[in-house]
């Protein structure tokens, strides 16, 4: 009776979260689109977050993820949100990094990418973990590295797409500030984060995912 009462509350905490971190993202989303530095840019930075906040709640009943993912989720979300708000190599929080740090630009734009590796990491172990699909931690490391690299080249070709269709008005969705290795290097920033990620959040990931696991199963 115990275990059955912890599933449930379990259950509960995690539909609490999730509606919270729902309504707080919308809430940002708005708020990060009324009165943006470039509309334009504002619709391809945050245009991932229309596609994935549908997609979870969708799929919360069949296909519920960890606390630990929806939480990241939503971090990675509003470091979009913010960068399309101010444009990634004007946002104030990389100014004062690059004066703090003193470097010779905004790096805005690496943590996003190192936000794109971190949490992709964590959503493709999930899916790869109780979906059965790999067998062997190295076998999981290496496929879960090879997903979130292919996820960043696909956005660096989404990139490329965007600046051959509208030139220099895609230079604030680029965000490359002169860097003529800025592809690279962005690419660089998301195995990054995928390889901190597995680090430090591997051992949590799993502890949820085998509470989530026992809560289906009752």
């Amino acid at each position: 009776m115990n275990e059955l009462t912890n599933v449930a509350r379990n259950d509960r905490d995690r539909t609490t979260f999730f509606t919270i971190a729902t309504l707080l993202g919308v809430g940002c989303l708005v708020a990060s689109g009324i009165r943006p530095y470039d509309r334009a840019t504002w619709v391809l930075e945050v245009f991932p977050v229309f596609i994935v906040v549908p997609v979870l709640w969708f799929t919360y009943r069949r296909f519920p993820l960890t606390t630990l993912l929806y939480a990241l989720i939503l971090i990675h979300s509003l470091v979009l949100m913010l960068g399309g708000a101010y444009t990634y190599a004007r946002v104030p929080l990389g100014f004062w990094i690059e004066d703090a740090v003193g470097l010779q630009r905004n790096p805005y734009d690496k943590i996003g990418h190192l936000f794109q590796g971190f949490v992709p990491a964590l959503a493709a172990r999930e899916i790869l973990i109780r979906g059965q699909y790999v067998r062997g931690l190295r076998m999981l490391t290496f496929v879960v590295v090879c997903i979130v690299l292919a996820v960043s080249a696909t956005y660096e070709f989404v990139e490329w797409g965007t600046a051959l269709a509208f030139g220099q008005g895609a230079e604030d969705f680029l965000g490359t500030q002169g860097d003529v290795w800025d592809t690279q290097s962005d690419m660089f920033c998301a195995l990054i984060g995928a390889i901190v990620a597995l680090s430090l959040l591997s051992g949590i990931q799993d502890r949820q995912i085998r509470a989530l696991t026992e809560s289906s199963h009752g």
